[in-house]
C-alpha cells in the first residue's frame, strides 16, 4: 500500500503561505520529534529557502520520543545552514515560552516596536501548531483537535508590541516519495484515516517496535514478542485482549487501532520511529531500488527494440 494524502484546501494553503513568507522574518517549523524528517514537508523547506528565511525547527512531542534519538536529531539539525532546533512539548507553557527568544536570535535585526519580529508557524497536520499558538498567546485562539487538518486558514496575531505570529493550516505535499514516510505519518496520525488501512499501518509500526523496543511491548501487553512480526503482534494483542467478532474470529482492526493509539498516546513508552542513521539507511535502500528499477526498465526497452 502506497499512502498519499493531499486534500484540496492544501493547494490554496500552499499558495497563501508562499505569499505570506515574503513578509516573514523567521519560519517556525513544527515537527513530530518521533519522526522529524518524515514529518518535514519538503515544500516548506523549498519555500523558505527561496525567500532565504531562517528556520526554527520545533521537535514537538519530545516527551513521547526516545531521548537518545532526539539528541541525535538536534545534532543533525545544528549542522544545517540558517537552522536552529529545539526539542520540547507544546503542552508545557514553560517550554513554549522559550520560542520567541530563539526566534530573535535568528533575526537580530528585527524585534522592535518599529520593526516587529514576524514569525510564521508551519508544519504538517496534527503536529501541535495550534497548541503551540495557544500557549504562546496564553489564550485559545486556534482550534485544536485530534484529527489532522483541523486548521483550514491562516490567522495573524500580535504576540506583543514587538512580535507578530501567523498560524498556517497543516500542509502535506502532493507526493510522498518514500513509502516508509507515509506509514510513519499515518502511524502518528498526521494523515486522515480515509487514506490508510489501519491494519497495514499498525503492522508497519509493529515491525519497527519489535526491532527496536521489544521490551516496551512486553511490558505493555504482557506476552513474549521475540517470534512475532508486525501482523503477528496485532493478532497476539487481539487474543490477549479478547477482541472478537461475531463467530469468534479475531477483531484485527480493533487490535490494530489499540496498538496505534497506545503509540500515539505514549502508553508504550518513549519511542522514536527514525534516527539520522536509520534515515540514511532508508534513503540508501530507496536509491538502490530506484537504480535497479531504472536498469530493469532500460533492459526491457532494449529487448523490445
Amino acid at each position: 500500500m502506497t499512502i498519499q494524502w493531499f486534500p484540496g484546501h492544501m493547494v490554496a494553503a500552499r499558495k497563501k503561505a508562499e505569499e505570506t513568507l515574503e513578509r516573514t522574518d523567521v519560519v517556525i517549523e513544527v515537527l513530530d520529534a518521533r519522526l522529524p524528517e518524515a514529518s518535514c514537508n519538503p515544500m516548506i523547506d523549498s519555500l523558505r529557502k527561496y525567500r532565504q528565511r531562517p528556520c526554527l525547527k520545533i521537535l514537538n512531542k519530545a516527551d513521547l520520543a526516545d531521548p537518545m534519538a532526539t539528541k541525535a536529531w538536534l545534532q543533525y539539525y545544528s549542522k544545517q545552514k540558517d537552522v536552529s532546533a529545539v526539542a520540547l512539548s507544546c503542552k508545557k507553557p514553560g517550554d513554549v515560552a522559550k520560542i520567541p527568544g530563539l526566534c530573535e536570535k535568528l533575526a537580530p535585526h528585527r524585534g522592535t516596536t518599529l520593526k516587529p519580529l514576524r514569525m510564521m508557524i508551519m508544519g504538517i497536520p496534527n503536529v501541535g501548531k495550534s497548541t503551540m499558538m495557544n500557549a504562546l498567546l496564553n489564550k485559545r485562539v486556534a482550534k485544536v483537535g485530534d484529527e489532522p487538518a483541523v486548521t483550514k486558514s491562516q490567522q495573524r496575531l500580535d504576540l506583543n508590541e514587538r512580535m507578530t505570529l501567523v498560524d498556517t493550516p497543516g500542509m502535506m505535499w502532493p507526493k510522498i516519495e518514500h513509502d516508509s514516510d507515509g506509514y510513519m505519518l499515518a502511524a502518528s496520525h498526521a494523515i486522515g484515516r480515509n487514506a490508510v488501512i489501519d491494519e497495514e499501518v499498525a503492522a508497519f509500526l509493529g515491525d519497527i517496535l519489535l526491532a527496536r523496543y521489544p521490551a516496551l511491548l512486553t511490558a505493555r501487553y504482557k506476552f513474549a514478542v521475540h517470534d512475532l512480526d508486525g501482523h503477528g503482534l496485532i493478532e497476539a494483542i487481539c487474543n490477549k485482549r479478547g477482541f472478537k467478532l461475531k463467530g469468534g474470529a479475531c477483531d484485527l482492526e480493533k487490535a490494530a487501532l489499540t496498538l496505534l493509539q497506545d503509540y500515539r498516546d505514549g502508553a508504550l513508552g518513549r519511542i522514536s520511529l527514525e534516527t539520522p542513521d536509520t534515515r540514511n539507511e532508508m534513503l540508501a535502500r530507496d536509491a538502490e531500488l530506484k537504480l535497479q528499477q531504472a536498469e530493469q526498465e532500460q533492459q526491457d526497452s532494449d529487448e523490445k527494440n
